[in-house]
């Protein structure tokens, strides 16, 4: 009774880990936000996408003391405290019709809202991690798949309903309110496993041979792997990043798609985002979690070099779309997976968090893709960077595979 029952309650914490994701995921697409700010305030594009780059900075930054606490004191009280802050943050965020200017917003949305996401996200993996031991790659990729999905969910909403209806201040006080309520929801959802509790067995190693022991982060620090996956994840973030903004003005200006066709492209790369994740789960505990990234990001780096010769239609825009958008699923679906396959569970929420840093560095991915196209006045040097970039990804992997054996 006893195997029965923590079996059939542990898909809970996967659940509550969606759930967190999604709201974190609400925060993180911010792009429905720069167009009426701009016409709202009267500011530059730069100054209003300002408080984003500040929150991922923030966001990536803090993941590592959120993921030190959610070690030590568990992730349901560190996530309620994310929860909390998400409703502060919203709520100065609001104020920015009495308050118009950039800096109250990268102060209040940027600097709270990250350290907000950073609380509430690093909860979302260990705890889905330690209860599926057996299916470790499908629970976090589960998880956090609701990080993927939340700008297909939430975008329309904002541009089609909230906006037009309450404006951008009211529009950022309503989502305070769904935010912190759904993130408080997931919160009572996640828990860690007890001590005594009866879980199935855990799933063959990912490596040939050794154990997986819990390596604590100072040791983490000194481990040459730990700097090997860091600059992977760098390196992929940064070239996905880089061009997921140009899809939509790469199908208008050189497909010459309208708007509403050039603009699906950015929804199919949304949607295999978020869908792809679990299925990026699956495939990690099939074949393991790095051969899945390897084979992945040698067609991201063929595609972003092919992108600018085969994407010239409608269908192979759309095609090369959902393979760039399956790229990041894996990305951020897998890293989860192959930090606690290196390093164990038991400090996964810090560890994590410290690899987690590199996902900062992305942050200059959409200002330098944008810069190469202005500097230009095209867009292939920065799909042939992105694939550079890539492509260092895929060589730091295929090494991280020889040097930790995984299979």
């Amino acid at each position: 009774m006893r195997v029965l029952t923590v079996a059939g309650s542990r898909w809970t914490v996967p659940l509550g880990g969606f759930l967190l994701a999604l709201m974190g995921g609400v925060s993180y697409a911010w792009g429905s936000f720069v167009v009426p700010i701009t016409q709202e305030f009267g500011w530059t594009t730069a100054q209003a996408n300002l408080p984003f780059a500040v929150f991922m900075a923030v966001f990536a930054l803090s993941m590592v003391p959120a993921g030190r606490l959610q070690d030590r004191f568990g992730p349901r009280r560190v996530a309620l405290a994310g929860a909390g802050l998400f409703l502060v943050a919203y709520t100065l965020a609001s104020l920015v019709r009495w308050i118009p200017h950039p800096a109250w917003l990268v102060l209040s949305y940027g600097g709270v809202g990250g350290m907000a996401c950073g609380l509430t996200y690093a909860c979302v993996a260990p705890p889905a991690r330690k209860w599926f031991p057996d299916r470790p790659g499908f629970a976090i990729s589960l998880a956090v798949a609701g990080f993927g999905l939340a700008a297909v969910l939430f975008s329309p909403l904002k541009v089609g309903v909230f906006i037009p209806a309450w404006g951008v201040a009211g529009t950022l006080f309503v989502l305070g309110l769904i935010v912190a309520a759904g993130s408080v929801v997931g919160a009572l959802l996640v828990r860690n496993p007890p001590p005594d509790a009866l879980l199935p067995r855990p799933a063959a190693s990912g490596r040939r041979g050794g154990s997986q022991a819990d390596v604590p982060p100072r040791e983490l620090l000194r481990a040459p792997a730990f700097y090997v996956m860091w600059a992977a994840f760098a390196a992929v973030m940064v070239g996905g990043l880089m061009t997921i903004g140009l899809l939509t003005p790469y199908g208008k200006l050189v497909v010459k798609l309208p708007p509403a066709q050039a603009a699906f492209a950015t929804s199919i790369f949304a949607l295999c985002n978020g869908l792809g994740r679990p299925l990026a789960g699956f495939l990690g505990d099939r074949f393991g979690p790095v051969r899945v990234m390897v084979f992945t990001y040698a067609v991201q780096t063929l595609v972003f070099l092919g992108f600018p010769v085969v994407a010239t239609g409608q269908a192979l825009l759309y095609l090369c779309a959902a393979l760039l958008g399956w790229g990041y699923a894996v990305t951020l679906a897998l890293f989860p997976a192959v930090t606690a396959e290196a390093f164990g569970t038991k400090h996964l929420g810090m560890n994590y968090g410290l690899v987690f840093t590199a996902f900062g560095a992305g942050a200059v991915g959409p200002f330098l893709g944008s810069w190469l196209r202005d500097l230009t006045g095209s867009f292939t040097p920065a799909f042939l960077m992105a694939g550079a970039a890539a492509g260092v990804g895929l060589g730091l992997v295929a090494f991280l595979r020889f040097r930790l054996a995984f299979r």
